[in-house]
């Protein structure tokens, strides 16, 4: 399974719920680079740009589906109020 974190927290909550063999991604927007640099988690992939617009975040979608086909992508959503 993968793991697509918008923000923050949302990267906190993949990384409680992942298994060392699922992968996680997210943009610059949910860790900094120094934050990133020091993470411990063998499969946490950080996009370079932010994922707070939807069309990057489709864009986001399609990179993953390339380098995981046939995977599940959960991706993080907030919920409306």
């Amino acid at each position: 399974m993968v793991f697509l974190a918008i923000t923050h927290t949302g990267l906190a909550n993949a990384l409680r719920a992942a298994t060392p063999d699922d992968a996680i991604w997210c943009g610059s927007d949910a860790i900094s680079e120094a934050d990133y640099a020091t993470m411990k988690h063998r499969n946490l992939t950080r996009f370079i740009y932010e994922l707070g617009d939807r069309v990057l975040v489709d864009d986001a979608i399609g990179t993953i589906e390339e380098h995981h086909p046939g995977q599940i992508i959960w991706v993080e959503a907030a919920a409306s109020s």
